[in-house]
């Protein structure tokens, strides 16, 4: 059992929303990765009475090790690599972006489909994601807020490991986490329930953010 822990995603969500509540976010939008960020993002919206939307991204895994993240991709054609990826053959790299890029595609289609893109230009972009393992999806979250206009950019996560703001290269201006452990052994680690989220569970709660009911 892990010292600081989470009941489940909205748990997280509301813990990390009370750190961001008065940091006086100028003109806030809370960005959620699908899928589990969007849960954990729709309490920290909630708290800070500010409009939810989402960012699509997509981890780019290993071969043969799925849960590995060699890079990610996200909307707008951002890419983000992690050293040792230049390891992958080429032609097998060519093949995990491609299929990585329909999901992306898919998923995108799927979310904004009944639910209006929130503009970010001078506003701060609160990305908001469920953990932080090796940062590749989380820094390609942050470069497309960035190429959507946003003036600041907040990553914030209920947990990730410890000296992870050194890691990720300036992504953000700023950095929120509730815990960073010095040993993480992935993120699912610090919930209880870390059960996996549909589609329907993100629409549902993009809805509940903009009728106010989040």
């Amino acid at each position: 059992m892990v010292s600081v822990g989470f009941r489940d995603r909205r748990d997280a969500g509301d813990r990390l929303g009370r750190l961001l509540v008065d940091r006086a976010l100028a003109d806030p939008v809370v960005l959620g990765l699908p899928r589990g960020g969007v849960i954990v993002a729709a309490e920290v919206a909630r708290m800070l009475d500010a409009p939810m939307d989402v960012i699509v991204v997509r981890k780019l895994g290993a071969p043969g090790q799925p849960e590995l993240a060699i890079g990610a991709i996200g909307e707008g054609d951002v890419r983000v690599m992690n050293p040792g990826s230049d390891r992958v053959e080429p032609e097998v790299l060519r093949e995990i972006i491609a299929y990585e890029r329909s999901e992306l595609a898919r998923r995108a289609t799927v979310y904004r489909a009944s639910h209006e893109q929130v503009p970010l230009a001078d506003r701060t972009a609160v990305i908001v994601d469920d953990g932080v393992a090796t940062g590749a999806t989380a820094m390609a979250a942050c470069r497309v807020a960035r190429a959507h206009g946003a003036k600041q950019v907040v990553l914030a996560v209920p947990v990730a490991p410890r000296g992870w703001v050194r890691t990720m290269g300036g992504a953000a201006d700023e950095y929120v986490a509730v815990t960073a452990p010095r040993n993480m052994w992935g993120v699912g680690r610090f919930y209880e329930d870390f059960a996996q989220v549909t589609d329907a569970e993100v629409l549902a709660a993009m809805g509940d953010a903009q009728l106010g009911g989040r």
